[in-house]
């Protein structure tokens, strides 16, 4: 199973955001919680979690890219238990 990472609206104004860096690589095993990845927004610069464990499949927003919210930033293929 996959799970889908949408780069998220923090706020009321915020409809874009930039992706500074990311913390994993592609076929980076993750942990639910653990940051992956820093996003800057006109407001401030924030980490987005790992909302499963499993392993970074895709990244689908390379660094110094914008998007608007809630676009697919990347894919987390999730661990079987």
């Amino acid at each position: 199973m996959t799970t889908t990472i949408v780069l998220p609206k923090w706020g009321m104004g915020i409809e874009e955001g930039t992706i500074v860096r990311w913390l994993k690589s592609e076929g980076d095993r993750v942990v639910a919680g653990e940051a992956i990845v820093e996003i800057e927004t006109a407001k401030a610069t924030q980490e987005v979690e790992a909302p499963v464990d499993g392993r970074l499949a895709k990244i689908l927003l390379p660094a110094g890219q914008s998007a608007a919210v809630n676009t697919d930033i990347a894919v987390i293929e999730e661990e079987r238990g």
